[in-house]
């Protein structure tokens, strides 16, 4: 059964959110709130969250990804489709680089720990992190050593991801597609027609511009269903406590329906950098001391087991 944070499952805590579009300087991100807090697992497995956050309506592009390499010095290599285009060619270490940056330009605690960093000597952009102590370790929803606890900006785990794509807080349900059905989505090469997904299309074609990448989720998010393979946080077998391990990949532009399927799921050695790997982000709101009142609580936890 999925691990459930006690006080939230008792309805004591709800973690507040607000979304909405946060400002980088040069570009912004589109977040949704991911509310429901305490849901339970889908018969899959996956998509059990305790508190409530925020997620990336859209896939990050390549000029946000080019705008942080200039005011961070970050050196991320990737594809060069377009500036809307979403980042490829992006390995889950570099992913994480652009995530640390978005937390320390504006005042907060990175996510993963590297030991080496921009700008200093033997700085590497695709090294594999270094694991957190428990201490300072992500604890909600199981001890996760690749998170620090108090970061505000990070990638989606593997069940946040999931169930911004595939649940509708709204009737409690999952779907098997990230559009709100349980119908095979419509192949489309770009547009928003609701039901659609950007799939089944040609490698050469290419993904879709990140904002006209096919239809929503019920949280209101795009792309999840398609254009690109996305990286999840998450370790291919939890829990998160091994550097070099696999890291969980859902998406892409060419497959067939199958893989849009929520029981479908994929994944990639975290150097790994190829022309169909990109990303979104996730966010919660600002630590405060009902955050650090979370935290201390978690030998109230019910730990997971698969």
């Amino acid at each position: 059964m999925k691990a459930l944070h006690l006080l939230a499952l008792f309805g004591f805590i709800t973690l507040p959110a607000s979304a909405g579009t946060v400002s980088f300087g040069t570009f912004s991100i589109d977040f949704v709130d991911v509310g429901n807090a305490g849901n339970a697992d889908d018969d899959t497995g996956y998509g059990g969250v305790p508190y409530n956050y925020q997620i990336g309506v859209y896939e990050i592009s390549e000029g946000m990804i080019t705008a942080a390499n200039t005011a961070g010095s970050l050196g991320l290599t990737q594809d060069t489709r377009g500036v809307d285009k979403p980042a490829t060619s992006i390995s889950w270490n570099e992913a994480a680089r652009f995530v640390n940056w978005l937390n320390t330009s504006n005042g907060f605690q990175p996510a993963y720990n590297f030991a080496t960093q921009p700008g200093g000597g033997g700085y590497n952009t695709n090294e594999d992190l270094t694991l957190w102590s428990s201490g300072d370790a992500w604890q909600l929803g199981g001890e996760n050593l690749f998170r620090h606890k108090n970061a505000h900006y990070f990638l989606p785990s593997e069940d946040e991801w999931y169930k911004a794509a595939y649940y509708d807080g709204n009737t409690s349900t999952y779907f098997d597609y990230a559009t709100g059905s349980d119908t095979v989505p419509t192949a489309v090469a770009s547009g928003t027609t609701p039901g659609t997904a950007v799939y089944g299309q040609a490698f050469a074609t290419g993904p879709a511009d990140i904002m006209n990448a096919g239809g929503l989720s019920p949280y209101g998010t795009m792309a999840q269903n398609g254009n690109v393979f996305e990286w999840a946080e998450s370790g291919s077998a939890a829990p998160n406590d091994s550097a070099a391990e696999g890291r969980v990949l859902r998406g892409d532009w060419f497959f067939t329906s199958a893989l849009r399927q929520s029981s479908d799921r994929s994944a990639g050695l975290p150097f790994e950098e190829a022309g169909f790997l990109g990303f979104r982000v996730a966010a919660v709101p600002e630590p405060s001391t009902l955050w650090i009142m979370v935290a201390g609580a978690i030998s109230l936890m019910i730990r997971r087991k698969r």
